[in-house]
């Protein structure tokens, strides 16, 4: 998918995308479009092609990498440290200045999709060790509970929590949630 306000460049875009082995499947003119034709049209990686990337592009490429995240390379003049941080932040895998030849797209977007894959792998084990410390904290706090309230060791507290889970069918983090969520009502 291809996003530039300028028809020519965009044409020379497509003709180099698919010289060099790639499909296009939408051309847009403005980026406010990008997030519901990502959605809808689902495409491998975005393009965008601008002399120097506005506020609004920036802000349509995060709310596109929120909801349906793609590599998205930038072809640019803008040389500026600040408009570059932006863009790495606002999702772009690769920011490229006066770079927009047709022997060079097939590296640049290859590189993209290995960069972008590299940081959703890492984004994806992130979230998954948040969401592991959060079920220890959840455990650890039912452990307390069940300590105190019914005069238990640390193990015992643990082997009932465990014990529990195993007859309801739940994980054991399940169990402590729900076991939490009892002790507030009572």
């Amino acid at each position: 998918m291809i996003i530039d306000d300028d028809t020519e460049r965009s044409r020379n875009l497509r003709g180099a995308l698919t010289l060099a082995g790639y499909r296009v499947v939408a051309e847009l003119r403005e980026s406010i479009d990008l997030p519901d034709a990502v959605q809808g049209l689902k495409p491998h990686i975005v393009i965008v092609a601008a002399d120097s990337p506005d506020r609004d592009t920036l802000e349509h490429i995060a709310l596109t990498q929120r909801n349906a995240p793609r590599p998205v390379v930038m072809f640019t003049q803008e040389r500026a440290s600040e408009t570059i941080r932006a863009a790495v932040q606002a999702g772009v895998s690769a920011y490229v200045v006066d770079g927009l030849s047709p022997e060079r797209i097939r590296p640049i977007l290859e590189v993209a999709c290995a960069r972008f894959e590299a940081h959703q792998a890492l984004a994806e084990r992130l979230a998954d060790t948040e969401r592991q410390l959060a079920e220890r904290k959840t455990v650890e706090k039912a452990k307390g509970l069940l300590m105190q309230r019914r005069g238990l060791t640390e193990d015992e507290a643990h082997r009932e929590l465990r014990q529990l889970a195993m007859q309801t069918g739940k994980r054991l983090a399940e169990v402590a949630e729900t076991l939490l969520a009892a002790a507030h009502l009572l």
